[in-house]
């Protein structure tokens, strides 16, 4: 029986993209691409995704070209001739499945060690030399520096357009380099990219002008955001809807199209006095087309339901709550993980009313791609 799922399952159009539906595959780091080149298994693990009937995928954090960009082992480049390669295979193999497919253009900053791939020796670049408030780690950038990494992801986004991708998102959330920029407690410096919000938001500016510029006026920009840090779960940019939208204003100005904003739980509400998400908001306060995340179709999030409990699996949970908000038009597209990577015909059993046979996340996924 094909349950109503309201605006789930209606067409998005936005420039020169067009998805079938409103579910993306939210993108998670799976540290299976070996010297940093996604191979055949990458290809079919996606090509799998959009067979099951998913909309949008946006891929695994990809690094861009910048000798501090990479944190974590086995994570696909998006440069290089050999990388780019095996992501052209992806395209292909999500296209013949019938789905569209964004890159995630990714640089670390502090998060990274030294003694970690590709050049052990290399520490990690951010803001301030701050990995968290207080806490040092690595170097503090160079205003060459930020010029190297705004090119770096305008060419990944070049890259990108010219092997066949539908658009890229910049991941500028969860504590990562954008992110330290954005992080008051992660910047602290005194020239035009620190102290205010405003002058914090100038590195992400740029970066999304840059890559405009190099893409041109049709070919869509995503912007990944949040408020929480993995190094500060409780962190917050803004306090308030009207800081919320000071923020994003420039951001959306910049050339962003589609802002996915990024949080634990989607059915939180962000601020007192209103059951709008952060993505509500978003949407309310900018008129840009948002995409929410956040436990989709289980009862605890990302951290306290992978890493922090001791279950082997997560209890599923109805899609009530995510129907009634997108019937609202709170957001127009939502980002599915942890429900997607277990089960890759998730969207197909919960479409058909099937949900007996959705097979309940489990960790022991994290350590396989299938």
């Amino acid at each position: 029986m094909t349950m109503n799922l309201g605006p789930m399952f209606e067409p998005f159009e936005l420039k020169s993209l067009t998805l079938a539906n409103r579910v993306a595959m939210a993108p998670m780091t799976r540290n299976f691409s070996p010297d940093n080149v996604p191979g055949d298994n990458v290809v079919e693990y996606y090509r799998r995704r959009a067979e099951g009937g998913v909309g949008l995928l946006i891929t695994e954090g990809t690094t861009v070209n910048h000798a501090a960009a990479n944190g974590y082992p086995n994570v696909p480049a998006f440069h290089g001739a050999e990388a780019l390669a095996g992501w052209k295979k992806v395209v292909d193999a999500v296209h013949e499945a019938g789905g569209k497919i964004f890159p995630q253009l990714w640089h670390v900053g502090s998060v990274r060690k030294e003694g970690v791939e590709p050049d052990p020796a290399v520490p990690g670049y951010s803001p301030s030399g701050l990995f968290a408030p207080g806490k040092h780690n690595g170097k503090a950038m160079s205003k060459a520096d930020i010029q190297d990494v705004v090119t770096a992801f305008a060419d990944a986004a070049q890259d990108a357009k010219a092997i066949g991708f539908d658009g890229v998102e910049i991941h500028g959330a969860h504590g990562y380099l954008i992110d330290q920029f954005f992080w008051e407690g992660t910047n602290q410096r005194d020239d035009e990219y620190g102290g205010s919000l405003a002058n914090r938001s100038r590195f992400a500016i740029e970066i999304i002008e840059a890559v405009r510029e190099r893409v041109g006026p049709d070919f869509p920009i995503m912007l990944r955001f949040s408020q929480w840090k993995q190094q500060d779960y409780d962190a917050r940019l803004v306090a308030s809807p009207e800081e919320l939208e000071a923020f994003l204003k420039p951001l959306a100005d910049a050339g962003v199209d589609i802002f996915h904003a990024s949080t634990r739980r989607f059915w939180e509400p962000e601020f007192e006095g209103s059951d709008l998400n952060l993505a509500g908001w978003t949407q309310k306060l900018t008129g840009v087309p948002t995409m929410s995340v956040g436990s989709v179709g289980l009862t605890e999030d990302f951290i306290s339901g992978t890493f922090a409990s001791q279950q082997e699996s997560v209890e599923q949970s109805g899609i009530d709550e995510l129907v009634e908000r997108m019937n609202n038009h709170e957001f127009e597209l939502i980002a599915v993980g942890r429900a997607l990577l277990q089960d890759p015909e998730w969207l197909v059993k919960v479409k058909e009313g099937r949900l007996d046979e959705v097979e309940p996340f489990a960790r022991k996924s994290l350590t396989q791609l299938y």
